[in-house]
């Protein structure tokens, strides 16, 4: 696939390493010459320096010719226009655009084809803060991880020493709890993928992503780890885009504090947030945390625009006493060193972001895609289509397919039903397929499972 990204930022940067992995043709557009020259150096990408949203920089861009183009700079007017101008003199099929400020996502009419024909609007501070709210309905989760609309969920938790099912196989899991139907996807343990089967043992300390309906998460996670108590006082530390959108979506069910050192923002924010208490301050102010009641906090989220700001704060709410603390970290390199640390949950921006992307770039009918592990791993959800004759999933079980290595099918949604993945259970045609694919890699492979032949009609 020919994929134009215009901006070379974290995400524009790295969804174009991601892409490239998979032998897409990339061409990466960008004002800053020595940011493009460092990313050539690296990654086999093409790139052109100039304005996005120049009709002859997308020209020379090869925008006649793209099958898509992702619009991620820094503003969203830019990409706005770019979009505009892709459609209008170059046709180009697929159009995304990040558009961050809730003026614009407001407007639905603003981005009808008639209108601004954007095909796929992403704003990374609503997935961030969806992510977030799903992290704080249950505690003591990594990642939790929507599938067919919410009836599916993947969500990782670390075993924990005197769980019911540390210390026995997989295969028992169904005499603990006889009445509720899991798959474990996945199990890391040291950084190192174990790819579970029946005898496989769970350990104290193991990364395990499971799979189940909605309504059961709550029961396999106790399974894994002592159950946490729900979570009632929040302190949210930076009153930016996400920092506001988080307050505002949890203010109605938590004890929400904001913290932010902005004297307008702290002004305009206690008059937009109804609930929430917001303070003025520097969210690395021991006495300030203290005085707020830090060491009966549930959980402290530190969403600054500043990673060092946010690293520094939480490991400080967390030594003074806070239950948990979550950290908005853009370098990926940072996320490595912290999580092994005093900071419980890191949340990446950028792989959010390009887990809401990749839906839209991979063949076959693929409507949902979670980044995960760094961009690593990836957790799918495909549309089975076709019949027996023209698919190579439609009307086998599972244990028949030619999965590649590491790939698991974890559940199938047909219909409102949820089917939770055994080696007996067959695929009917519109099935939603839930997979968890260990080693990218091997992306192509799955994409072409659920790729349809020539014999459909």
């Amino acid at each position: 696939m020919k994929i134009i990204i215009l901006g070379a930022g974290t995400v524009g940067s790295s969804l174009a390493e991601h892409l490239t992995s998979e032998a897409n043709d990339i061409t990466l557009v960008d004002q800053n010459d020595e940011l493009l020259r460092g990313l050539q150096d690296h990654v086999d990408i093409r790139t052109v320096h100039g304005n996005a949203s120049y009709p002859d920089v997308l020209q020379r861009a090869g925008a006649e010719d793209a099958d898509m183009l992702v619009a991620v700079t820094d503003a969203d007017e830019t990409n706005m226009i770019a979009c505009q101008v892709a459609y209008t003199i170059f046709h180009t099929p697929t159009k995304i655009a990040r558009v961050r400020a809730l003026e614009y996502l407001s407007q639905e009419k603003l981005f009808a084809q008639e209108a601004l024909p954007i095909d796929v609007l992403i704003s990374p501070e609503q997935l961030i803060t969806d992510s977030i709210k799903r992290l704080i309905e249950y505690p003591g989760a990594l990642q939790v991880l929507d599938f067919a609309d919410g009836q599916v969920q993947l969500v990782g938790v670390r075993a924990y020493y005197g769980g019911p099912m540390v210390g026995h196989e997989l295969r028992r899991i169904r005499e603990h709890m006889p009445n509720i139907d899991t798959r474990v996807a996945a199990i890391y343990r040291r950084n190192r993928a174990i790819i579970p089967e029946g005898h496989t043992v769970i350990e104290a300390d193991d990364e395990v992503f499971f799979i189940a309906a909605k309504k059961d998460i709550r029961a396999v996670m106790s399974e894994l780890r002592r159950v946490d108590t729900p979570y009632k006082r929040i302190i949210v530390a930076g009153g930016g885009n996400i920092g506001r959108r988080v307050a505002k979506i949890l203010e109605n069910d938590y004890q929400v504090k904001l913290i932010d050192h902005n004297a307008a923002r702290t002004q305009q924010l206690s008059c937009e947030l109804e609930k929430t208490i917001v303070l003025k301050g520097d969210v690395a102010d021991q006495d300030l945390l203290l005085e707020e009641n830090i060491e009966n906090t549930d959980i402290y989220c530190a969403l600054t625009n500043d990673d060092e700001a946010n690293i520094l704060s939480s490991m400080l709410a967390k030594r003074l006493g806070a239950r948990k603390v979550m950290t908005l970290i853009n370098r990926a390199a940072y996320v490595d060193l912290v999580e092994s640390g005093d900071i419980d949950i890191a949340i990446s921006p950028q792989q959010v972001t390009i887990g809401g992307l990749l839906a839209h770039v991979r063949r076959g009918d693929v409507v949902k895609v979670h980044s995960l592990r760094r961009g690593a791993a990836e957790a799918i959800e495909a549309i089975a289509h076709g019949d027996e004759s023209s698919s190579k999933v439609v009307g086998r079980s599972i244990g028949e397919l030619k999965l590649p290595p590491g790939t698991t099918i974890g559940a199938i949604v047909r219909n409102d039903q949820v089917i939770i993945a055994h080696h007996d259970t067959k695929i009917e045609p519109e099935d939603h397929v839930i997979l968890f694919v260990v080693d990218k890699k091997y992306i192509l492979e799955v994409e072409k499972l659920f790729q349809v032949g020539f014999a459909f009609i």
